[in-house]
Formats: structure tokens, sequence, C-alpha cells
């Protein structure tokens, strides 16, 4: 049994242990960033996959990022219309993401990194992140399989992962079920849209 308290949930986080909490979209699997290994043993994910960085604000994500000032006030405007919410920002990686997180590109020799970012429409959510930090995050399930969407499910499949007691969760709405949207930044082309989700990007 490894559901507890939302405080020993968020303590476990910060000493880095993997963790599953509720989102706007599916239950995340988190971890600390420096940690990020640990998602793909759990998840059996390939390398090629990389990770989301989750806040509780977009502030404290914006140190992950690396662009011009023109970009950033771009990007920062794109945010703040769809943030928080179903909306994941593929952007230019500063040196403060762990190699872990996106390990494929990281060992490449051209190019630059790159991290998708995301702040969860979740009350509860932004609760935990603002005292963990930024997290580590996808969904909860291993790799190739449908995404879990209760405790007891996730539970059963990582009995390792720290996730909440039922009265934790009592306030919560449910999570919609559909992946958020994934949108690139290209220098010459503007977004991408990588994965069409809950969100519709405007451009």
């Amino acid at each position: 049994m490894t559901q507890v308290s939302l405080q020993a949930l968020i303590e476990g986080a910060k000493s880095g242990k993997l963790v599953s909490f509720p989102t706007d979209t599916i239950p995340a699997l988190a971890v600390k960033p420096e940690k990020s290994e640990l998602i793909f043993q759990a998840k059996r994910r390939s390398q090629t996959k990389p990770l989301i960085l989750m806040g509780d604000k977009a502030d404290s994500l914006w140190p992950y990022i690396a662009g011009s000032p023109q970009e950033l006030m771009l990007w920062q405007q794109t945010a703040a219309k769809y943030w928080p919410g179903a909306l994941t920002l593929v952007l230019p990686a500063s040196a403060k993401v762990p190699p872990g997180m996106n390990p494929l590109e990281s060992q490449r020799q051209e190019g630059y990194p790159t991290i998708g970012v995301r702040v969860p429409n979740c009350d509860l959510a932004r609760k935990i992140l603002a005292q963990t930090g930024p997290l580590a995050t996808t969904s909860a399930n291993i790799s190739g399989q449908p995404a879990l969407t209760t405790v007891a499910e996730i539970e059963a499949q990582f009995s390792e992962v720290l996730t909440l007691l039922p009265k934790e969760l009592e306030t919560i709405i449910s999570c919609s079920g559909l992946a958020s949207t994934v949108a690139k930044w290209n220098q010459e082309l503007g977004w991408e849209i990588l994965r069409s989700g809950a969100v519709k990007l405007e451009f």
C-alpha cells in the first residue's frame, strides 16, 4: 500500500521518490528532474520519448528555457493565454534541464535539446508543484499501454509509486482523460502541432 497523505507525497517527491497525482488531463507519474531515469525505468520507456516539465506557474518554468528576449516574450504571451491548461509547449532547453529528461537529444552533437513545459489546470496538482518545484512528468502507465486513470490501477502497476489517499482526492474534478496538446516552437515556422489534444491552439 503506497497511498499517503498530501504532505507525505510532497515530502516523498522532494526526497526523490516517484509519485502520482491528478492533473486536468490524465494522472501524472512524476519525479524530481534530476531523478528522471526512475520514470524511464518504471515505465520501460524508450529514451527517444522525452518527459514533460510541469510547474505550478509559468514563472517557475522559464528558467528551464533558453531563447532570445523576443522569443521569450512571444512564448510568455502564448502561456498567458492557455495556462493553466492542457497545452504543452516544446521549447529550447536551458542548461538547467537535466540531460536525463531528454536523453536522446542531450546526446546529439548538433542542435539544441528541447523541453516540454506545462502548467496544469488542477488546483491540487499546482499545490503539490508549488512545494516540490517543477517535476519531470508523464502519463502513469507502462510505455505503449493505455494511460491509467485511477489510483487502484496505478498502485497495481507501480507498487513503488506514492499515490494520494482517497480523502485527499474528494474535491478533485475528474481528469478529462484527454492528453495535452503539444506545440513545438520552430524559429522559422512558429508553432508546430506535434500532438492534438484537449486544447485547440489558435495561431
